[in-house]
């Protein structure tokens, strides 16, 4: 994560959803993340207001939202973060892939660059 940007979990998974949302239907709507997230929508609008405040989150007139190149990066690497700690979860403890996707979004957001870094390499010597 960016050292200068400090943002609370529920904002990270926030960019991680508008990232998600947007691999998959290439726009993202207020709409769409309350219904990902299964939150209301007034919810996700406040948090979008605080996102685009700190300048990760723009948003189209009619509600596009869209995120900044420095929100782009952040979601980026809050995405490989989760996607390491599950796959050590599930590919290697064995853990259910139900299981290890909740705790993978648990986990992500207290584990540390250093320790991320050194998982991913570890991972790497130990799966095909």
């Amino acid at each position: 994560m960016a050292d200068e940007i400090k943002i609370s979990p529920s904002q990270e998974d926030y960019l991680e959803r508008i990232l998600f949302i947007r691999e998959k239907n290439s726009i993202v709507r207020v709409t769409d993340l309350a219904v990902e997230m299964n939150i209301s929508k007034p919810s996700v609008n406040k948090a979008i207001s605080n996102l685009k405040a700190q300048g990760l989150v723009s948003q189209e007139k009619y509600g596009l939202l869209n995120l900044t190149v420095e929100g782009e990066k952040l979601a980026k690497e809050i995405e490989r973060r989760h996607i390491t700690v599950k796959k050590f979860l599930h590919e290697l403890l064995k853990v259910d892939e139900e299981t290890a996707e909740k705790e993978a979004c648990l986990i992500e957001h207290c584990v540390s660059l250093e320790t991320i870094e050194k998982l991913s390499s570890y991972l790497a010597k130990q799966l095909p």
